[in-house]
């Protein structure tokens, strides 16, 4: 989350506010203080560390813009309007990236309804109440970027992953079905369904695990949070306004 890596970004975001839900950490991180280097005020948001939230406000800061953090469970109705009330104090969002999620690696029968639940209200709930409540501001400017954060399992499936896989499925329609919506709007609706990428989310895995996963991938490495804050900034750009309703997926080749 090196600051020095986007001191020196055309800040084309300049005057724009950004909401990261789920960034106190990992990929969210990564977009939120790249989103700030890009010159967008940046609203962090957390469920439970606030000393790795306010990282990354510092971070964000640092960076010659506005930040504040937010502690919200996005996959409730009342919590997603005080993020919203967050944003507004910083001139209201013009882009939104639903990153908020967790993951489950569980086989089917063994998964009780509340985990099952759980997954979708974090995965897919939360992109819901997030997209509908930044919508109205978004659709009166004329202008708005929302990009949901999926996975590549989203597109091919994972075993042992059935709910998480679901989820991030139903995540990939919705943005489809959204950005058709409100093409006309000014709003775009795009998202990123990222491979492997080295962060603590694969550190149950073992050394032997990460290596077969590495000889899995065509281009021979894991992916960096960099491939996904270049997929994220361009498409939280203006130069991307003739781009809704995709899907870029940085995955290594895994997924094709």
């Amino acid at each position: 989350m090196s600051i020095n890596n986007h001191r020196n970004r055309v800040r084309e975001l300049a005057g724009q506010t950004a909401i990261v839900t789920g960034s106190s950490r990992g990929i969210g991180a990564a977009l939120a203080v790249a989103l700030a280097g890009a010159g967008a005020n940046v609203v962090v948001n957390y469920r439970q560390s606030a000393a790795l939230a306010e990282q990354v406000v510092n971070a964000c800061r640092n960076l010659d813009v506005s930040s504040v953090a937010v502690k919200a469970d996005v996959s409730r109705e009342s919590d997603v309007q005080t993020l919203m009330q967050a944003a507004d104090g910083l001139g209201g969002a013009q882009i939104l990236v639903n990153n908020a999620g967790v993951g489950l690696t569980k086989l089917l029968i063994d998964t009780t309804s509340t985990e099952f639940q759980e997954v979708l209200a974090h995965n897919l709930t939360s992109c819901f109440l997030c997209s509908r409540a930044v919508l109205p501001t978004m659709m009166q400017r004329g202008y708005g970027r929302i990009i949901n954060m999926s996975s590549v399992w989203g597109l091919s499936g994972g075993s042992m992953e059935v709910a998480y896989s679901a989820a991030k499925g139903a995540v990939l329609a919705m943005t489809k079905a959204l950005a058709k919506e409100v093409a006309k709007s000014g709003v775009t609706v795009n998202a990123i369904a990222p491979g492997a990428i080295s962060t603590e989310m694969l550190s149950p895995l073992d050394a032997q695990d990460i290596a077969q996963l590495t000889d899995e991938i065509p281009v021979g490495r894991l992916g960096d949070t960099a491939d996904v804050v270049s997929a994220c900034l361009y498409l939280a750009s203006p130069q991307s306004g003739y781009t809704t309703g995709q899907i870029l997926s940085p995955n290594g080749g895994l997924y094709t």
